[in-house]
């Protein structure tokens, strides 16, 4: 009797563990599909193909479009990613894979974690300090705002990121690949390219992806070094647009045609962060399945 009592209290615990649960997803699920309804039933309507592929006109009775921002928001965060994939990546191995042949590991890993927290504020005067104002003070101009400031900050806030999710993933590895590399000859750069690092390709491309999420809609680091745009230019070197600039001005401003292509833009950006999420996991599942089959 005890004994049976004791399997009931235990299922019953089980069970509303389980309602708990799965009450919270629903939850979660259930106030990200209200955000996005909202989103696509204020935006949608302002969508159209003059959006797509026109610039602004400055009449704010008629706005134009945002083609400017969305081709500055791709090439700010293609650049970004060109440094900050990488490194990041390499960062990673190096955490992983090295762990206790310096002392730098510790801190290393201790400040790609606080790097993480960091106000993308504090980002964007840094990167105001560091990339605006020495270059303006080398060319003996203006404040030299440029695309490439704003892709540099972006970096910066993507190198840690992406460091840390390569590190744990990395872990996930099985020891016994490397040992079985090792020991058919392979030297540990080689073991580690190609074998351990695609073995957790999937778990990279995630967290690289991730990484490209969060630059993608990052608005402060961005005032202060690309600064925005109302022209069409793909020239980094010149004050840069991008969607959530142009998101944030249109939002903050009094004009109502400008606030409803706020909300359009906001829907671009989701679909576009949609986008490249569901090509990372397709590029990350057939790669799966290749190995699989090898």
């Amino acid at each position: 009797m005890t004994g049976s009592f004791a399997e009931f209290r235990r299922r019953t615990f089980s069970s509303i563990m389980f309602g708990l649960c799965a009450g919270g997803a629903a939850l979660i699920i259930s106030i990200l599909l209200l955000v996005i309804g909202y989103l696509v039933w204020i935006g949608v309507s302002s969508l159209s193909w003059e959006f797509l592929t026109a610039v602004p006109t400055g009449d704010v009775a008629n706005p134009g479009g945002m083609r400017h921002a969305i081709d500055g928001t791709i090439i700010l965060v293609a650049l970004a990613s060109l440094v900050g994939v990488p490194i990041g990546v390499l960062a990673g191995i190096y955490l992983s894979e090295y762990p206790t042949e310096y002392a730098v590991t510790g801190p290393l890993r201790f400040i790609a974690d606080v790097l993480t927290g960091v106000p993308s504020i504090v980002v964007g005067i840094l990167g105001y300090e560091l990339f605006v104002v020495p270059v303006s003070r080398w060319t003996q101009s203006t404040i030299s705002y440029s695309g490439y400031a704003g892709a540099a900050a972006l970096a910066f806030i993507m190198i840690p990121i992406v460091a840390r999710t390569t590190e744990e993933m990395l872990r996930l590895v099985p020891k016994n690949y490397r040992e079985g590399s090792l020991a058919l000859g392979a030297t540990r750069a080689q073991t580690i390219f190609r074998v351990v690092l695609p073995g957790a390709f999937g778990g990279v491309a995630t967290g690289i992806m991730l990484a490209m999420g969060r630059i993608a809609g990052e608005t402060a680091p961005l005032l202060f070094t690309a600064l925005g745009s109302r022209l069409l230019t793909h020239n980094p070197a010149e004050p840069f647009p991008s969607l959530t600039l142009q998101i944030y001005t249109y939002a903050t401003g009094p004009y109502p045609e400008q606030k409803r292509l706020a909300w359009a833009g906001i829907l671009v950006l989701l679909a576009m962060l949609f986008v490249v999420n569901l090509s990372i996991r397709l590029i990350a599942a057939r790669h799966a399945r290749t190995r699989v089959g090898a």
